[in-house]
């Protein structure tokens, strides 16, 4: 395992208060119907492959960035600061970052995301209706994360 991309993505994720068996819970609920032999052990050792990729890595940066300047009002113009803090429902961009991590897993991890995006299971609703701060990113790219993960599973169980 790459730890230098691991180990920044979960410093990443325990600053936005995500834990990663909160995002292994999610993949094992998603995983379970269909294999039966996944435990919430080899959901967590799915998610932390995922979360050693470098794309992945970087998209999680980019969403957390782009969070995390909005809930601060800094450096971005109004215009984009809006949409952002709104989570403008026509906006998108926050999903197209989510997609390029799914696509490193092919067109399960797109189905699976769609899904997630859709009931908002467990951490991700937690994160999605915290009106706290802005998270129109995290929710996203935690919700591909876990879409990946599982489908990164489903495809090594075949």
């Amino acid at each position: 395992m790459n730890n230098g991309n691991y180990l920044l993505a979960v410093k990443l994720l325990e600053e936005e208060g995500v834990d990663i068996m909160d995002l292994a819970q999610i993949v094992y609920d998603l995983q379970k119907k269909y294999v039966p032999v996944i435990t919430l052990e080899l959901a967590k050792e799915s998610v932390l492959r995922v979360l050693e990729k470098r794309e992945v890595v970087f998209a999680l940066m980019t969403g957390l960035e782009l969070d995390r300047q909005a809930r601060n009002k800094t450096y971005l113009n109004k215009e984009l600061q809006k949409l952002i803090i709104d989570d403008e429902p026509l906006f998108g961009i926050d999903e197209v970052i989510a997609y390029s991590i799914c696509n490193i897993y092919g067109s399960i991890a797109l189905t699976n995301f769609g899904y997630i995006d859709k009931i908002k299971p467990g951490i991700i609703g937690k994160i999605n209706d915290d009106k706290t701060k802005c998270n129109t990113f995290m929710d996203d790219i935690l919700g591909a994360i876990c879409a990946s993960a599982a489908s990164r599973f489903a495809h090594r169980s075949q």
